[in-house]
């Protein structure tokens, strides 16, 4: 059979994906990530804002247009807060969040009963053996339990639940020889462990031989301490990049998201990460027209992005989730929003190509993902993307001019 299996998700869904597509596979059928002409395709849906709710909706309907005669199953976030919205087309199967892995006996049994809705409690585990050449995601931890006030995710995907070491360690060690990158990557990866007795810390202790390259997730700032940061300096291909959610830099804000940090003490944590590596990447997401956000609150916001130098942003305007505090509350219009999201994009822009031109002239190890019109593209440890000449699986180069979103070594 020819599978489609699509993420409209983040990198946990990614991994689940994958897993999902590794089984199939396994069993001979013809796999593909892409939305392209299929006999079956499984969407692993999104619910983090309600655009991504909507996308979700909407990729059926390009599923049925590719086949019209297609089998159509949905799995994940938007699918367990809004089960009843996919029941339409040619979808024959809805599950949640809870045991999709399971998707793969119920296609081989023709058994298209929905499974059970409720929120896992235990960590549920799958295994990757043979990932994309470039790069592997392997998932350690499930679940929240900060419950942002603008946040659903908590409430879908349960509570914050670890993987066993031991089986993270046997994955990991298992596709070392076949990829070249691994990306550690849970909802929250700062909880891993403090639920059975380990923690980040340890586990990246356990990697510190593992001769590939070592990327993490998304972490939260106020959970940086110098011991786990010289655990992660001491890695052998560590990559520096942190991206650190930030959400609001001001106080007032930040306290009404229920974020447990002030602007002042993430500001610590990003100047204790520069006196490891003045050059990493330091990365955020920026929820612009939350609630309660005044004018003055905005310019704070923008005023401490500007002073941090990132060399990212990821804006999001306020999306409000029902069953969330937020969703209480009154909107700001969205005029106010889309001004305010033009000008910290505008700023977004200055910052990467502030951080870009900071990296001219220095060396880059770049791990080649695709060639583009005779140029190879990949990301150098820093997360920077690179267009160059030169073949091979990873290449060094030294770039020296910027060059669309990213840098290019000129000849």
């Amino acid at each position: 059979m020819k599978i489609a299996i699509f993420n409209l998700g983040c990198k946990v869904n990614q991994y689940e994906c994958n897993v999902i597509a590794e089984k199939l596979a396994y069993a001979g059928n013809d796999v593909t990530e892409e939305l392209t002409e299929a006999d079956i395709y499984i969407l692993n849906t999104c619910a983090v804002t309600a655009e991504a709710e909507k996308k979700s909706r909407q990729a059926i309907t390009r599923c049925v247009k590719l086949n019209p005669n297609a089998k159509i199953f949905v799995l994940g976030c938007a699918s367990q807060i809004s089960p009843d919205s996919f029941k339409k087309n040619r979808v024959i199967y809805i599950a949640g969040t809870t045991n999709k892995f399971s998707v793969v006996e119920k296609i081989y049994n023709n058994d298209f009963t929905m499974t059970d809705l409720s929120v896992a409690e235990k960590y549920e585990d799958g295994c990757l053996q043979f990932p994309h050449r470039t790069r592997a995601f392997v998932k350690i931890q499930d679940g929240c339990n900060n419950f942002c006030s603008y946040c659903i995710i908590p409430y879908l995907r349960g509570r914050s639940r670890s993987r066993s070491l031991e089986n993270i360690i046997n994955e990991i060690n298992v596709l070392a020889d076949k990829t070249n990158e691994i990306v550690l990557t849970g909802i929250d990866l700062m909880a891993y462990g403090k639920d059975n007795g380990s923690s980040l810390n340890e586990l990246l202790l356990k990697l510190k031989d593992i001769d590939i390259r070592i990327r993490l997730g998304s972490i939260y700032a106020e959970k940086i301490d110098a011991k786990l940061l010289d655990t992660m300096f001491r890695l052998k291909k560590f990559c520096p990049h942190f991206h650190l959610s930030l959400q609001s830099g001001d106080n007032n804000v930040l306290k009404d998201m229920n974020r447990h940090y002030t602007a002042e003490e993430y500001r610590k944590k990003i100047d204790l990460i520069r006196t490891y590596d003045s050059n990493a990447a330091i990365t955020t997401d920026i929820i612009i027209g939350y609630p309660t956000e005044t004018d003055s609150a905005f310019e704070n916001t923008l005023s401490f992005v500007k002073d941090t130098n990132f060399s990212d942003l990821h804006i999001f305007p306020f999306s409000s989730r029902q069953g969330t505090k937020a969703a209480l509350l009154k909107p700001l219009p969205s005029e106010t929003v889309n001004y305010r999201k033009k000008i910290i994009t505008d700023e977004k822009s200055k910052l990467h190509k502030k951080f870009l031109s900071k990296n001219i002239g220095i060396e880059q190890e770049v791990l080649i993902e695709e060639k583009k019109n005779g140029i190879n593209v990949g990301y150098s440890r820093n997360y920077i993307k690179i267009y160059t000449t030169h073949d091979g699986e990873i290449v060094k180069i030294i770039p020296n001019e910027i060059y669309k979103d990213g840098l290019k070594e000129v000849k």
